[in-house]
């Protein structure tokens, strides 16, 4: 049986537990807890330690994509999806019906969300990035104020780094 490691990352809005084995990160999620529970030890898989790094990285600013090893734990379409949320660039925005077109399937719309909702990879899966077709923020497991906090500290370090990018889905 493979052994299961916790990591808490103290963010601006919050803990954030990250759960994972020596091979990869498989659940990065806010925490109900006001404080870190579970700190950097000699035992901690160093992949770990990396989702704590670059998250820290992402927070200040200074990192856009994740490149440590991370694992979906889901269906086929579930994951289907989760692989059309990465391809939403920094600080950009999509909507549940943009997501369902670009996976070939554009009446999955509801499909789509409950996907999303069912996102354990926080931040790193951006599902944060995904909005209503009216362009209104929707349902964010993490709360809808950390998703708008989440999309304005992406969108103040596009303009401090004064990044421009054009993207399809």
């Amino acid at each position: 049986m493979t052994k299961i490691h916790k990591l808490d990352y103290e963010s601006p809005i919050g803990v954030i537990e990250i759960i994972g084995t020596y091979e990869a990160v498989i659940s990065i999620l806010f925490s109900e807890e006001n404080k870190k529970m579970n700190f950097l030890q000699p035992e901690t898989p160093p992949v770990l330690a990396k989702c704590y790094n670059q998250l820290d990285e992402y927070f200040k600013g200074n990192r856009h994509e994740f490149t440590f090893p991370y694992q979906f734990e889901g269906t086929d379409f579930q994951k289907t999806v989760w692989d059309a949320l990465i391809k939403i660039p920094y600080a950009e925005t999509g909507s549940y019906k943009d997501i369902a077109v670009s996976i070939g399937n554009e009446k999955a719309i509801r499909a789509v969300g409950s996907a999303n909702g069912k996102n354990k990879l926080s931040i790193v899966i951006p599902c944060h990035r995904v909005i209503g077709s009216n362009g209104k923020l929707t349902g964010y497991a993490g709360g809808l104020w950390r998703k708008e906090w989440l999309l304005q500290h992406e969108r103040s370090f596009i303009k401090e780094h004064n990044i421009n990018r054009d993207y399809e889905l």
